[in-house]
């Protein structure tokens, strides 16, 4: 995993797509599969803090990684 060196208390998500190296893209479809998956909609502004971040990660790279148990999708 990446270390965020910054003094940041929040990011946008164009601030977290970076950090991550990732498409905005992928930040949505990482958002609406672990976080508003059960049919809640995604709001119009975001802002994440370094711990946020760490999750998204992992959730980048464990999306399609068959070894990872995820947990299902709330109702």
């Amino acid at each position: 995993m990446r270390v965020l060196k910054s003094d940041k208390d929040s990011y946008s998500e164009v601030e977290a797509a970076e950090a991550l190296g990732i498409s905005m893209d992928r930040l949505h479809l990482l958002l609406n599969e672990n976080v508003f998956n059960d049919g809640s909609p995604k709001p119009q502004q975001l802002s994440f803090r370094a711990t946020d971040l760490i999750l998204l990660e992992f959730w980048d790279r464990t999306l399609a990684d068959n070894k990872v148990v995820r947990m299902p999708k709330r109702h």
